[in-house]
């Protein structure tokens, strides 16, 4: 690891690393985090993770909100249990507090937000236990929006509670998260939006033509607004399926920046290769719309991390534009918007 990725502020805007927690709780293994995901993420140089809560297939309807609060008790156990390695933060003051006694700031976020289910004002109920980063949809239909899987047989925007909840968002100080929606969810989301957002992990369309990934003019939008765009490194599709490799996710990089800007782009990988080797033997994409042929990303884990500050520092990035995209970008959003009351309700 170079020292330009070590003394950088690294910020993960997407690791679903709870989900295969709680699996290996659940077959009597509770030590998987310290065991191996701690010393991923400090291999990696990661300061700051952003800790989305993903609800399986069985638990979107009757069962989100149950499954969305153990998931969030699990994550306020870990930090319990490790209490000199992670710290939950709830303002951009607390993860600068974190980062500074060396410890990961853990972000807590909802991916799909499934447990509001009909309830917009349960939104406030997700903030009250440390939720600060949240997007509407996952890959189908909620009562919030659509996700980016049915754009091909709906292109649903926000319905009335998901223009409620983006409105309280915005007042609470939780972070939007436009990834997984669908076009006109985001095409709404950023008609509407007054405050700088995530898409958590995403990709560039014009790179990979996938439905996941943004168009130029979304890039666009979401720069103009101050937001950042965290490349999702660790999708094969999303970077090239061809091709996975650490260079072709710096070409998505290099892209967001000229059409946005530099201080438009982060990283979400989305290390999920070993929740899907270890729960179903391989990657399942039900409802994602792609064909599971591709290769395995060069950026598998987060100790590869450092292969992406390496290849930018090959095509020439200053340090400053590397450290911004590592996670400088994303700790001015989370600055910014975290915690910190805006607009007021209308």
């Amino acid at each position: 690891m170079s020292d330009l990725h070590r003394n950088a502020t690294v910020v993960d805007l997407h690791n679903d690393l709870i989900l295969l927690v709680d699996h290996f709780d659940r077959r009597g293994k509770p030590g998987h985090f310290a065991e191996f995901w701690l010393p991923q993420l400090r291999a990696g140089g990661v300061k700051v993770q952003v800790l989305p809560i993903c609800l399986e297939d069985q638990f979107q309807s009757e069962g989100g909100l149950r499954r969305t609060l153990l998931l969030a008790e699990r994550i306020h156990r870990l930090a319990e249990e490790h209490p000199a390695d992670v710290q939950i933060c709830l303002t951009g003051a607390d993860v600068d507090a974190a980062v500074a006694a060396g410890r990961i700031a853990f972000v807590l976020a909802l991916e799909g937000a499934h447990g509001l289910g009909q309830d917009p004002e349960l939104i406030r109920t997700m903030g009250r236990v440390g939720v600060r980063v949240v997007s509407l949809a996952h890959l189908g239909r909620t009562f919030l929006a659509d996700g980016s899987g049915l754009d091909d047989s709906s292109r649903g925007g926000l319905t009335p509670q998901g223009i409620e909840v983006l409105d309280e968002m915005e007042r609470l100080g939780i972070v939007f998260d436009v990834s997984h929606l669908g076009v006109a969810g985001v095409d709404d989301v950023l008609a509407r939006a007054s405050r700088p957002l995530l898409a958590t992990h995403s990709g560039c369309r014009a790179v990979a033509d996938v439905h996941r990934n943004l168009s130029d003019q979304q890039v666009k939008a979401i720069s103009d607004l101050g937001g950042v765009i965290g490349v999702a490194a660790a999708i094969p599709p999303f970077i090239d399926p061809a091709r996975p490799t650490a260079a072709r996710v710096v070409d998505h990089i290099e892209h967001l920046a000229s059409v946005g800007s530099i201080d438009a782009v982060g990283l979400g990988p989305d290390f999920v290769d070993d929740y899907f080797d270890e729960v179903f033997g391989g990657w399942q994409t039900p409802g994602l719309g792609l064909t599971p042929d591709w290769e395995v990303a060069e950026i598998r884990r987060p100790a590869d991390l450092p292969k992406l500050t390496d290849e930018m520092v090959s095509r020439g990035f200053s340090d400053e534009d590397v450290r911004k995209v590592l996670g400088g970008n994303a700790m001015r959003v989370l600055r910014t918007v975290m915690g910190v009351p805006g607009r007021p309700a209308e």
